[in-house]
């Protein structure tokens, strides 16, 4: 009763003020509010630094989410590789460097939770009891499952298809026309989204899926990729276009899965060699005897297509960009690619798996574009437990996140000279500096244990991407096919555009476009 006094008198007393006065007190207290607890949050020997904001809720959003790795070099030079900032109401700690991959990627399960960080964000996109809308023991057992369709015998069955793919995207698409144009101009931001939404649904899923597919897949999955922004993160459903855009993606793609997934089903055509799809249909019991549902299938096909296809594609967009501005290197590329081909009659259709073992260059060429563009600038955790950082007296708090960001290690010259400077070759003497050669076994097969590198494209732990090798495989191939085929450039005055930090994933600022030109080579 004595709180309902108390409430009723504060309304009073307020209601009793100007209407200018009530203006000011509303917006004035949370300003009051967000001051004093960041002054007694500084008082707490046990918290890590806390980058100062003035304004309440969105804390330190907009320089984060502008520019994050300039951002956490700001912060690092006034505190430290060790600090925390506000993003839109919550606490994240930041680690930076290889410590800060330890700390946070190797952490117990108990301590902190992808599942909890990530859940409200995932589950829209991929759909329901898959990915992080399950217990993590079931994620391990999930990319268990995934991983009968990434073997070497399926890499070497997937390079002629994905090959074919990108010659019959070259004569047919908009961009390039090449059944009757000689050069022209290729949007990089439009190609390559479609280029590996093709080719990683002909391989994982099949020829079956791969003929339901079109261009406007690609728009699909972008539009789901859109559910990865920093607002969806905090508000995972609005009543605004791009959530509906997200919503009726997700529904449209599950549904395709679904008629392929109840078609095999109805007549008992299922050959787990034949693809992802049947794959997860005869391999999908969980250990405790739980079956996934189809449905659960079809979300999880969502997951593992979109984990390939936004990356694949980012990464292959911003390789072409690099190369336009170096034709050395593109004729480096050319060479090579010819010298492994030569013995075998120097022929595209020729290309194999084991050629592409074979392309030193090619394979550098991908890992320094993974070096300078970290599809995923920053990883969370929310912490489950109190979390004490290492060799200091702070304590991370239940319910806070921490966050590591690998890019930003990649491109900071503490740990690779000359970071901004495209350089393939800095990886013919260069390795990932700080590995472990140690490897644990998490459910879905032994990764390395070690993620004290600075170099971690791929994340680690037990959330490492079990993607990675399809990752060189595809891009591999991409690569391989398109200087055998084309050699490209700039136009006068243009350059690699900036980056767009405003999904979750790196991409291109637009316009991205190169200016082609058949090579004799070229089988079209």
């Amino acid at each position: 009763m004595a709180l309902a006094d108390l409430a009723v008198s504060i309304y009073q007393q307020f209601t009793a003020l100007s209407l200018v006065q009530q203006i000011l007190l509303v917006i004035g207290t949370p300003f009051v509010y967000n001051i004093v607890w960041q002054l007694y949050y500084s008082t707490r020997k046990d918290r890590v630094p806390l980058v100062w904001n003035w304004v309440p809720w969105l804390g330190s959003a907009v320089p984060y989410g502008m520019q994050p790795y300039e951002f956490f070099e700001s912060c690092r030079s006034k505190y430290g590789d060790v600090f925390a900032f506000v993003l839109l109401g919550k606490v994240m700690t930041v680690y930076l460097g290889p410590k800060g991959h330890e700390f946070v990627l190797n952490s117990k399960l108990a301590e902190v939770s992808a599942e909890e960080a990530y859940k409200h964000l995932t589950t829209p996109v991929f759909g329901k009891g898959v990915i992080y809308d399950c217990p993590n023991v079931r994620l391990m057992e999930q990319k268990k499952f995934a991983k009968y369709a990434l073997t070497k015998e399926s890499f070497i069955n997937y390079v002629p298809k994905i090959r074919a793919e990108i010659l019959d995207y070259f004569k047919t698409s908009e961009e390039f026309d090449m059944a009757n144009r000689e050069s022209g101009v290729a949007n990089v931001m439009k190609t390559q989204p479609e280029i590996t939404i093709f080719t990683a649904s002909r391989s994982l899923m099949g020829d079956q899926m791969r003929k339901l597919f079109d261009a406007s897949f690609a728009q699909l999955y972008s539009d789901l990729d859109k559910g990865f922004t920093p607002i969806n993160f905090v508000f995972p459903n609005l009543p605004l276009p791009q959530y509906y855009k997200r919503d009726a993606a997700q529904q449209k793609i599950s549904s395709t899965y679904m008629k392929l997934i109840n078609q095999r089903r109805e007549t008992g055509d299922i050959d787990p060699k034949r693809d992802l799809i049947d794959s997860l249909m005869a391999h999908s019991t969980y250990k405790d005897g739980v079956k996934m549902t189809d449905q659960e299938i079809a979300n999880l096909l969502i997951g593992v297509l979109m984990g390939g296809q936004h990356t694949s594609a980012a990464t292959s967009a911003w390789f072409l960009l690099h190369l336009a501005e170096k034709p050395d290197l593109q004729e480096e590329l050319y060479t090579e690619v010819m010298s492994v081909l030569g013995p075998k009659g120097g022929k595209l259709e020729d290309l194999s798996y084991e050629d592409l073992q074979k392309m030193p260059l090619v394979t550098n060429t991908i890992k320094e574009t993974l070096r300078m563009h970290m599809p995923l600038h920053s990883i969370f955790r929310k912490v489950m437990k109190p979390l004490v950082v290492p060799n200091t007296k702070y304590v991370v708090p239940v319910g806070h996140h921490v966050l590591v960001s690998p890019g930003y290690a990649q491109t900071n010259e503490r740990y690779f000279p000359d970071p901004f400077r495209f350089d393939p070759h800095r990886w013919d003497t260069e390795g990932a500096a700080g590995g472990d050669d140690a490897t644990v076994d998490y459910g879905f097969g032994a990764v390395s244990k070690g993620v004290s590198s600075p170099y971690l494209p791929f994340g680690g732990g037990r959330h490492r991407c079990i993607g990675e090798q399809f990752a060189y495989v595809q891009l591999g191939t991409i690569l391989a096919t398109y200087v055998y085929n084309l050699s490209w450039s700039f136009k006068a005055g243009e350059k690699v555009p900036d980056v767009d930090y405003q999904s979750m994933v790196t991409l291109p600022l637009e316009p991205a476009e190169i200016s082609w030109v058949k090579r004799e080579t070229c089988v079209l």
